[in-house]
């Protein structure tokens, strides 16, 4: 007999190579789960079996007496129809919005440019971009009261901010035509 044939090889086994077990390594995925072969049996939680409980804690009004008055008074506000709305914090919003007004700006396109600002100070107020150029815009269309008061507020969020300087310098430039303006008058 040869030792390439097998004493038995009849037997299939013995004629084929042994290959390691190649276990499957990908990560489990959800789309391909299927709801009605999951275990629902106890021990499982579902949020449909157990509802939040949103009621306020037992001491709440104790704790926080005045609480319901500020809501009633904010609900209750002249103007508000009972309705409260806030805009939500959003800085991608506010971004985009400072970058659609830089546009406007570079055109010349002042007023377009100053609702953008505006519109970007909604969604992410303090901003110090937006301030200064909303700055920037109201003394090119000749409101100088406006400018100051958001050159101020450019300083106010950032004292020693990388345009402070030019801040500084407009509102000295402004409160001195300020100070021109009813001289002639």
């Amino acid at each position: 007999m040869s030792k390439e044939q097998a004493p038995n090889s009849g037997d299939s086994q013995a004629s084929k190579p042994v290959s390691p077990r190649n276990p499957n390594l990908t990560p489990p995925r959800s789309d391909r789960v299927n709801a009605d072969d999951l275990d629902n049996g106890p021990g499982q939680s579902s949020s449909k079996d157990s509802p939040i409980d949103l009621s306020p804690p037992p001491d709440d009004a104790k704790a926080h007496p005045e609480s319901s008055d500020i809501l009633m008074d904010v609900e209750n506000a002249p103007g508000s129809g009972g309705v409260s709305e806030f805009h939500p914090w959003n800085p991608h919003k506010a971004a985009k919005d400072i970058e659609v007004g830089d546009f406007y700006f570079k055109r010349k396109n002042y007023r377009a440019a100053a609702d953008r600002y505006r519109e970007a100070l909604l969604y992410k107020d303090n901003d110090a971009e937006a301030t200064f150029q909303l700055a920037l815009c109201l003394e090119k269309m000749d409101q100088p009261d406006e400018a100051r008061r958001e050159y101020e507020s450019y300083l106010k969020i950032l004292p020693h901010g990388p345009r402070s300087e030019e801040a500084q310098k407009a509102l000295l430039r402004l409160k001195g035509t300020a100070a021109n303006a009813k001289s002639a008058h």
